[in-house]
C-alpha cells in the first residue's frame, strides 16, 4: 500500500444543472458555469466513479470541446456507485472501498454527480466518507449548487437553513410533513429547502399552497443556470392570488419560512 504522501486525491467534480434539459444543453459553454481551472482539472483525470456513467461521458465530452482530455474518452476508466439496497440510506461499505483502489496506488480520482455538487443531496456522500477513513485527500472544487444558489436568491434566512429531501408523495402524508416543517420553521425562524422530481413539480406546488399558512413565505427556483431560469419569493396568499405553473421537465427547488 502507498504511504499518505504518494497516494492519489478524491477530486470532487461539480458538474452542470443541465443535465436532460434540452437537446442543445450539450453545445452549452461550459466556462459559463465551470471555472476553467475546474474543466482543467477534469480533463487530466483518468479514474472516475460517477452516479451515471452516461452522463459522466457526456460532461467529459463538454470538457473535451474546452481542454483536451489527457487520454481519449473511451480510454478512461469510469466506474458507477453502487445502487443502495432498497430503503437503505447508504450503499454497503466494501465496494465503497474498492472503489478507491485507484486512489490507493496512486491515481487520481474524480467523483461526479449527475448534476451540481457531488455528496450534497447526492449519494456519493458515502464515497466522501470512505475516503477520510482510508486517508485519501478530498478535494473539493467549486461549481453551482442547486440548494444554496436557491437559498441566496430566495431573500429566506441564510443564517439558518435545512434541506429536507424529497417530501413523501402520498398526499396525507407530505401534507403532515408540510404542516410539521412550517411549524419547525416558525419555532426556529429557519428555511426549509426541499426537492421534488421535476414531473411532481405542480403537485408539491399545489399541496404546498393548499397545506400551509397564508402568511408563510414561499420560494421556488426554476432552471438555475439555464436560459430563462428564474426564483420567485411570495406568500402563500400571494401565490395564490397569482399563481404560477410549474415546467414538469425542469429541476425546481422550494424552500419556506414561517414568519
Amino acid at each position: 500500500m502507498t504511504s499518505l504522501q504518494t497516494r492519489g486525491k478524491l477530486y470532487l467534480v461539480p458538474n452542470t444543472l443541465d443535465f436532460a434539459v434540452s437537446a442543445d444543453a450539450a453545445h452549452a459553454d461550459l466556462q459559463t458555469v465551470l471555472p476553467l481551472q475546474v474543466i482543467q482539472i477534469a480533463a487530466r483525470l483518468t479514474q472516475w466513479v460517477a452516479e451515471n456513467a452516461k452522463t459522466t461521458r457526456a460532461f467529459l465530452k463538454r470538457v473535451d470541446s474546452v481542454v483536451p482530455l489527457s487520454q481519449a474518452l473511451q480510454s478512461l476508466n469510469i466506474v458507477e456507485l453502487p445502487r443502495p439496497q432498497k430503503g437503505a440510506k447508504v450503499a454497503v461499505r466494501a465496494p465503497l472501498d474498492g472503489l478507491l483502489a485507484p486512489a490507493l496506488q496512486g491515481l487520481n480520482i474524480g467523483l461526479i454527480s449527475e448534476a451540481g455538487l457531488p455528496a450534497v443531496a447526492d449519494p456519493g456522500a458515502a464515497l466522501v466518507e470512505a475516503a477520510h477513513r482510508l486517508g485519501v485527500l478530498v478535494m473539493p472544487l467549486s461549481g453551482p449548487s442547486s440548494l444554496l444558489m436557491a437559498l441566496s436568491a430566495s431573500g429566506l434566512n441564510g443564517q439558518s437553513f435545512a434541506f429536507v429531501g424529497y417530501l413523501p408523495v402520498d398526499a396525507a402524508q407530505r401534507t403532515i410533513k408540510l404542516r410539521e416543517l412550517e411549524a419547525m420553521s416558525r419555532r426556529h425562524q429557519q428555511t426549509q429547502l426541499m426537492i421534488e422530481t421535476p414531473y411532481r413539480n405542480q403537485a408539491l406546488m399545489a399541496a404546498m399552497l393548499s397545506s400551509l399558512g397564508a402568511n408563510c413565505q414561499l420560494s421556488v427556483s426554476c432552471g438555475l443556470t439555464l436560459q430563462g431560469g428564474w426564483t420567485r419569493t411570495d406568500s402563500v396568499a400571494l401565490w395564490k392570488q397569482r399563481p404560477t405553473h410549474l415546467p414538469n421537465d425542469i429541476p425546481a427547488v422550494f424552500a419556506l419560512l414561517s414568519v
